[in-house]
């Protein structure tokens, strides 16, 4: 029994120690693999982002991973939506590349300046694609037309917001070049989770919720 007066200390914090860590890295990794066999067919690319970024949602603001039957619910709830989606992104993603190649090569008139445009209209989209994966991650993995317009929103209160995701998906597509390819998937993780940690950097009502 307490004297009156007298509070008792406050439980400490439980720490974390190399051990969460190691378990946390591992299952990013886990959730790279898992995402990449999802994307294989191309057209899924969309829903597996979609569930895969769900998963980081939950894993981030519940403290645990969902079960398998969840995610697979969200991969085949998001699979109407996500193919139209997937499509365009490809589509985008491909001209984009190819525009990136004939640049560095020579092949297309434009030499250094050009090159640098193109690379910072890509990053752009592609912190933009990477905020708009973060707000459908939030809803459970649906509404990709609500998550682009919420990133949109995001980006444009938030320019340095967009400006952190866009050099989260340079930085991932730069070590995916460097790195030898079993351990891309792995990075597909990480970035998920880089993601997410950069959008949270502001409280959550910056971030429009779709």
């Amino acid at each position: 029994m307490t004297a009156v007066g007298v509070t008792e200390p406050a439980e400490a914090p439980l720490r974390r120690d190399w051990r969460d860590t190691l378990r946390d890295a591992t299952d990013l990794a886990l959730l790279g693999f898992a995402l990449t066999l999802a994307a294989l067919p191309v057209l899924t690319v969309a829903p597996a982002l979609a569930a895969a970024s769900a998963a980081v949602h939950d894993r981030l603001t519940l403290g645990g991973w969902p079960d398998l039957r969840t995610t697979l619910a969200r991969f085949g709830r998001g699979l109407p939506a996500g193919l139209a989606a997937s499509a365009v992104g490809v589509a985008v993603a491909g001209a984009l590349g190819v525009d990136l190649v004939a640049l560095a090569t020579g092949r297309v008139p434009g030499g250094g300046v050009a090159l640098a445009g193109t690379a910072v209209v890509t990053a752009a989209l592609a912190g933009y694609a990477g905020l708009t994966v973060v707000a459908v991650g939030r809803t459970g993995g649906r509404g990709w037309r609500d998550a682009a317009r919420a990133a949109a929103r995001t980006g444009l209160a938030r320019p340095g917001t967009w400006a952190a995701a866009g050099g989260v998906c340079a930085v991932a597509a730069l070590l995916g070049i460097l790195v030898t390819p079993v351990a891309v998937p792995i990075l597909a993780g990480y970035a998920l989770a880089a993601l997410h940690a950069v959008a949270a950097r502001r409280p959550a009502a910056r971030m429009e919720a779709p």
